[in-house]
């Protein structure tokens, strides 16, 4: 008799440890999920306003990002627009696909469309190196007839329109603008047909001013 009553005991024991171990996890899931409702019950609305206010002051202040380490360049870019290039270019006709393009220097986008700088001219290069390696035919309407020698040396590249040759040997024009903004600079190209002036494709990048800075380029126009 006892021993029954003994196990009775000790099983009521167990059950009043189980029903309490049962209430402390209870508990503990309450607080956590209090804890989880606590954490998630921010004011977005105002934590939104505080950042675009300081994104606002940034700009005003003129803190521009500018990542500490970065490997692009110039070529990079340029590179992306040839690609853009060749992927919109549009044939007009089967004989099209010859065609030979004249790459003129970017311009900054003012009423004269006449000014250009050492970001212009080093962009233009590097596009006639690009269109060369996909394939296609490019012109230099700067090679002079003759190569001029000197004392200062031997040229065959000039800017002396009496020097260069009066035929038109490009079938389209690669030309473009640059736009300055505070923290980049947009650059729009365009394939032109020479005899149509029809666009046959079109191209849009932006080069981040750090980019511009790494390589010493200079913005201001000749």
């Amino acid at each position: 008799m006892y021993s029954k009553l003994f196990n009775r005991f000790i099983i009521f024991l167990a059950l009043v440890n189980l029903a309490g171990c049962a209430f402390t996890q209870n508990s503990e899931s309450a607080e956590m999920n209090a804890s989880s409702t606590t954490q998630v019950n921010y004011d977005l609305a105002s934590m939104l306003k505080t950042a675009q206010q300081q994104s606002t002051q940034d700009n005003v202040n003129g803190n521009q990002f500018t990542p500490l380490k970065h490997h692009k360049t110039l070529a990079n870019y340029v590179e992306q627009m040839a690609l853009d290039l060749v992927d919109t270019l549009e044939f007009e006709s089967d004989t099209d696909t010859n065609i030979n393009i004249a790459v003129t220097t970017l311009v900054d986008l003012d009423s004269s469309l006449t000014k250009s700088n050492q970001l212009g001219n080093q962009i233009s290069e590097t596009l006639i190196h690009q269109l060369q390696k996909f394939g296609y035919g490019v012109v230099d309407f700067k090679t002079t007839q003759t190569i001029d020698v000197n004392s200062r040396g031997d040229f065959a590249f000039s800017r002396d329109i009496e020097k260069l040759s009066e035929e038109q040997m490009a079938s389209h024009v690669l030309a473009g603008t640059l736009i300055y903004r505070s923290d980049a600079v947009v650059v729009n190209t365009r394939v032109i047909n020479a005899h149509t002036k029809k666009i046959v494709a079109s191209s849009r990048k932006l080069i981040p001013i750090y980019v511009l800075n790494k390589e010493d380029i200079y913005l201001s126009s000749n």
